[in-house]
């Protein structure tokens, strides 16, 4: 049986600031684009649920950092 890898905030948090600078360049092929976007919205789901399990009400962190 594989063993589950642990969820990681913070690296999390870095690669979806990569994804939302790549998609802001605009330069990606739309496919590229697309799977850049699927990648990020799991990783903020992931993000918002992690903190909602771990009792941290305040996304506010979170949300500034996507805009």
């Amino acid at each position: 049986m594989a063993a589950k890898k642990k969820f990681n905030f913070e690296a999390s948090m870095v690669r979806l600031e990569e994804i939302v600078s790549l998609l802001e360049k605009g330069d990606a092929p739309l496919e590229k684009a697309m799977s850049l976007f699927e990648e990020g919205a799991g990783l903020l789901e992931r993000m918002v649920l992690e903190k909602h399990v771990l009792g941290q009400d305040n996304y506010t962190g979170i949300l500034i950092a996507c805009q």
